[in-house]
């Protein structure tokens, strides 16, 4: 843990839905972003699990797929945060003597073994329905893509509250930067393209900007090359959105 420099505070992004901005010298677009999908994704498939009809099959089976795919960016995004941020930002917690910051970083680790079991449910659920299409076995995954809304819901809440306020006023330049280094890797290369169109989807204008100068070289041509095709998927799965 190095010592901190003073940097002047940025203009931070604040996307729908986002339940707080913290203000402070690291740009946190990325962060936001990512939550601003997850809980996109999260209404569309409490959405398409209510409005979608029993008897479309395929529908059901591109939600199951479309469902992992989510569940996998989720889960890099989780793990990338209990790797790369969590420790560091309990070391300031320890080195301050603060019982409040190292009870909220204690939870943000429990909010996330909570958020983990969720998205299995879910994801059998979506098994369950798509291998026997039945109302019951909707019912169920009704159920399930709930609570797992509402545990990411307030994880989300939680961490934007409290967690990247912590994040600004404590992280060096250098720290914050191999954070953000650490989201950046890690994704294996089959899911790349999937992650970079999956960003940009509804992403309001004055993000993706932004987003293509954080990306990688070439991320721009990617993006104008596969974007219809993930467009076209999204209908798919989400057909009765």
């Amino acid at each position: 843990m190095s010592q901190k420099t003073p940097n002047a505070p940025l203009a931070q992004l604040t996307l729908p839905g986002q339940s707080h901005t913290a203000e402070g010298p690291h740009d946190q677009t990325g962060m936001y972003v990512m939550h601003h999908g997850f809980r996109r994704d999260l209404a569309s498939f409490s959405a398409a699990v209510e409005q979608t009809p029993v008897s479309e099959a395929e529908v059901w089976a591109a939600l199951h797929a479309r469902w992992l795919r989510f569940a996998e960016v989720l889960h890099h995004h989780h793990g990338v945060e209990d790797e790369a941020l969590w420790p560091v930002l309990m070391q300031y917690a320890e080195a301050a003597g603060s019982t409040e910051d190292t009870a909220m970083l204690e939870d943000m680790e429990a909010e996330h073994a909570v958020i983990d079991p969720a998205l299995t449910a879910v994801r059998v659920a979506f098994e369950e329905m798509r291998d026997h299409p039945c109302a019951d076995h909707r019912n169920a995954l009704d159920i399930r893509v709930t609570a797992a809304r509402e545990s990411l819901h307030e994880h989300l809440a939680h961490e934007e509250g409290q967690a990247l306020p912590m994040l600004q006023r404590t992280l060096t330049v250098e720290e914050n930067a191999e954070f953000e280094k650490a989201a950046g890797n890690g994704y294996p290369m089959r899911i790349i393209p999937f992650v970079l169109c999956w960003t940009m989807h509804e992403l309001p204008e004055e993000a993706r900007g932004a987003i293509f100068e954080l990306a990688p070289p070439g991320s721009t041509l990617i993006h104008r090359l596969l974007h219809r095709r993930f467009e076209r998927k999204e209908r798919e799965a989400f057909r009765y959105v």
